[in-house]
């Protein structure tokens, strides 16, 4: 699904945290070679960090937090980049699902289901 979709938005977080793998990575030069030439595609656009996004941090955690729900602080930030564009999340972490009002896409049929 990666490879075929047109537009694609990251979220600094992820990248951040894929470095940080790649700096413990007996592969760390390819990894990172990887990920330039992912990044410098024009279909990937990074989401800022801007207003929107601590918003809406702010919003999922206390959302999280009264639910007695809390998920890993990065994911926090994911989240709110994702919801902060208004797009939906490709993920497998099934954490995100205590998200309220995150559309979560795991298989082409929910990436169909959401597109109609």
């Amino acid at each position: 699904m990666v490879e075929r979709a047109p537009n694609l938005l990251l979220s600094p977080i992820v990248v951040g945290e894929l470095k940080a793998g790649f700096a413990v990575s007996g592969k760390r030069r390819a990894n990172v070679g990887l990920l330039q030439r992912f990044l410098a595609s024009p279909r990937v656009s990074l989401v800022p960090i801007d207003e929107r996004v601590t918003d809406g941090y702010a919003t999922i955690y206390r959302q999280l937090r009264s639910q007695g729900t809390p998920i890993p602080t990065n994911d926090l930030w994911i989240a709110a980049c994702v919801k902060a564009e208004g797009e939906a999340l490709f993920s497998f972490d099934a954490h995100f699902e205590h998200v309220s009002g995150l559309p979560i896409i795991r298989s082409e049929g929910d990436l169909l289901a959401l597109l109609s």
